[in-house]
């Protein structure tokens, strides 16, 4: 660890999220996108994006598999709530697996729908048109979200108003807040290990959480830094949480 960061009531650190895990105490949730497995990273680079931007050939991080059973673990150790990974379709058996070795409870899979997602450019099939999130309790007792009977269905777009264009796997700030709405309370705090950009530090900031953030990337931890800054100060110039 080489950097730590506190905005408010966020606290950013910089470098590897296995590392770091290891020296936190409990938090009440966790909410993070994980790199997907490796043989999906092989197809980054055919991938195309329909917004005028050019697409990475490399995201700059390797694939979840080796590290993948060590994360769930530590996820399940500290999260005294919710675990919510993110994942292609491809990856949720294999988290469900690692997850439930761990000691969590499996609850179910979330879809992510995406009404802007690229199509198949080959036509050789279809497009992905969803993301999935795995979601497992990981706290003692029943289970408790804010959702009541709402299906696990969520719709946003990829490229939307928000949308910075600095993170190869950027996630819709809106998304992270829906998600935050539903599944933690005001006060609580939440973890995002693979914390990127920050999004869900912002989206946590402005529902009135606490966040705790984890980055190796330095340009991506600077610019979660001035994001979830720059979230704090609005929320403290009208005097409440947005």
């Amino acid at each position: 660890m080489s950097r730590i960061e506190r905005i408010g009531a966020a606290t950013l650190y910089l470098g590897d999220c296995l590392e770091v895990m290891n020296g936190l105490e409990t938090v009440d949730h966790i909410l993070s996108d994980p790199p997907y497995e490796d043989e999906l990273h092989s197809a980054i680079g055919r991938i195309r994006r329909n917004d005028g931007l050019a697409m990475v050939s490399d995201l700059g991080f390797e694939g979840i598999n080796a590290t993948r059973s060590e994360v769930a673990q530590k996820c399940v150790q500290l999260s005294s709530g919710w675990l919510i990974l993110f994942t292609l379709a491809e990856g949720v058996r294999a988290w469900r697996d690692d997850i439930q070795a761990a000691g969590g409870k499996y609850d179910t899979c979330l879809a992510w729908v995406k009404p802007d997602s690229t199509p198949r450019m080959n036509g050789q099939g279809a497009a992905r048109g969803f993301e999935c999130a795995v979601t497992a309790w990981c706290g003692t007792g029943h289970r408790s979200w804010n959702g009541g009977g709402k299906r696990g269905v969520y719709t946003h777009l990829v490229n939307n108003q928000e949308r910075t264009g600095k993170h190869p796997t950027e996630k819709p700030r809106r998304l992270m807040s829906e998600l935050i709405a539903d599944f933690t309370k005001p006060g609580q705090t939440v973890l995002d290990p693979y914390m990127g950009s920050g999004t869900t530090g912002v989206s946590a900031v402005m529902a009135g959480r606490s966040f705790i953030g984890i980055e190796r990337d330095p340009a991506h931890f600077d610019l979660a830094c001035k994001r979830i800054d720059d979230a704090q100060r609005q929320g403290s110039l009208f005097g409440e949480a947005a």
